[in-house]
């Protein structure tokens, strides 16, 4: 039996997820192929009629088969890129989005040339870690601590930092949002779960179904993990501090308002690239 090709395999993964409806479905079979035999996508095109060794073709197309049943390409590829940055991702974890930069990008909107000065940082919800980890990327003489309630995610944040050379000025905890913490920080951020319980079902299966779901929804309306942020965070916040959440859409206007009544204002709102308003940035 002839060996397939690098290009047979790309093409063989390519028509499994069409046939699955996955959205994309060439660039995520080059991705896989990609992923499968150590090269990037030049040597996958430079190397198209290589032939493939039996084994690893049945490996590559396994992955091909765990994409058609629509487990999201980051936890296939154990990566994903944000803020430039790279992350670990796992089944612990959300996978981290392109509109969650709007969040850093409104916080650094805000401090300016405050960048440049020892501040300290709370992510709360950290997850990967890459709000935090962009975060002190763009201010290098901040350190910062992240919170999670899954153990799981904080061990994939503690590996994050450790990668990307953040770990002296990175502290992961397990913890229940601001409980046990000692301030005063000077800028706190969150991307906590908001889809509303009602939501859930429609989400799309990569989201639904591989997703953390308590890093998802916190039941209900999706509000309530603002309004438990935002009754404790008053006792860690520095006077002035930067308290900037993401929001989901059509919650930037409650948000703000949890916000204002809780005297976290002036309060702005700032637009991703799709137009929706996704974070909502207050002081204490």
């Amino acid at each position: 039996m002839t060996a397939p090709t690098i290009k047979d395999l790309v093409n063989e993964a390519a028509s499994r997820l069409r046939m699955a409806g996955v959205e994309g479905p060439r660039r995520d079979a080059e991705l896989i192929v990609a992923h499968g035999l150590g090269l990037d996508r030049a040597g996958l095109i430079a190397h198209g009629d290589d032939p493939v060794e039996p084994g690893k073709a049945e490996a590559i197309l396994a992955l091909a088969a765990e994409r058609a049943g629509r487990r999201p390409m980051a936890q296939i590829l154990g990566r994903r890129e944000f803020w430039s940055l790279e992350f670990k991702v796992t089944a612990d974890t959300l996978d981290p989005r392109p509109d969650t930069e709007t969040l850093v990008e409104a916080v650094l909107a805000v401090i300016g040339l405050r960048r440049w000065k020892p501040l300290r940082i709370l992510d709360l919800g950290t997850g990967t870690g890459c709000i935090l980890a962009a975060l002190l990327s763009e201010c290098p003489a901040a350190s910062g601590v992240g919170v999670d309630r899954s153990a799981a995610a904080v061990a994939v944040a503690r590996e994050n930092m450790a990668a990307l050379g953040l770990a002296p000025r990175a502290r992961i905890v397990e913890g229940d949002w601001t409980a046990g913490l000692s301030g005063p920080f000077d800028v706190i951020v969150s991307n906590p779960p908001y889809i509303p319980e009602a939501d859930v079902a429609r989400l799309a299966p990569e989201v639904r179904l591989f997703e953390p779901r308590m890093a998802l929804t916190p039941g209900g309306d999706g509000l309530d993990a603002y309004r438990a942020i935002v009754a404790s965070v008053g006792a860690v916040a520095a006077p002035g501090a930067v308290i900037a959440f993401e929001v989901g859409i059509g919650q930037a206007d409650a948000v703000a308002r949890l916000m204002t009544d809780a005297g976290f204002g002036p309060v702005a709102q700032r637009a991703d690239l799709a137009g929706i308003a996704r974070a909502v940035v207050g002081r204490a």
